[in-house]
């Protein structure tokens, strides 16, 4: 089996319009959700064998709560930064393992979570979880064909 588990970084900071969009932290409802977001994966069984994420301060801190609840220490992606859907699905792809989680960012997150449920998510908002399962356990397959299930969380469900 292989599974992708897409999770859009939780809710920034805006308020120094003057810092580098990089290094935006987490708002109090970030610091928040992300933690309950990561309990409430674990707590469904969902397998994560890496965690992949982006070096945005934001990405990283989400990935640290749910690094934190799936006993996995984050690993940090430049390309994961504003990466498109390919690049996101290509980073799982080539992770060595099937089961992997990515922290990143939208509209990469969105476009692709669209495109795998086939149209089912139509908007990843901020800390929202996507899960996608294939039974085979070839990436190459597996990013081919379209999923065989999906499913999808988010703070306000």
């Amino acid at each position: 089996m292989t599974t992708l588990t897409l999770v859009r970084h939780a809710k920034s900071d805006w308020g120094s319009p003057g810092l580098d969009d990089h290094d935006r932290p987490l708002n109090e409802r970030g610091q928040r959700d992300a933690p309950a977001m990561a309990q409430r994966l674990a707590a469904s069984g969902t397998p994560v064998d890496r965690l992949l994420a982006s070096t945005a301060l934001r990405a990283r801190t989400t990935a640290a709560a749910f690094g934190t609840a799936l006993g996995r220490k984050p690993e940090l992606r430049d390309e994961l930064y504003g990466a498109s859907a390919r690049v996101l699905l290509d980073a799982a792809a080539g992770s060595g393992v099937s089961s992997v989680l990515i922290v990143a960012h939208d509209p990469g997150m969105t476009v692709l979570a669209e495109r795998l449920s086939g149209g089912g998510i139509a908007h990843m908002p901020t800390c929202a979880v996507a899960t996608f399962t294939w039974s085979t356990d070839d990436w190459d397959v597996a990013t081919a064909i379209d999923p065989d299930d999906w499913s999808f969380d988010s703070p306000k469900s």
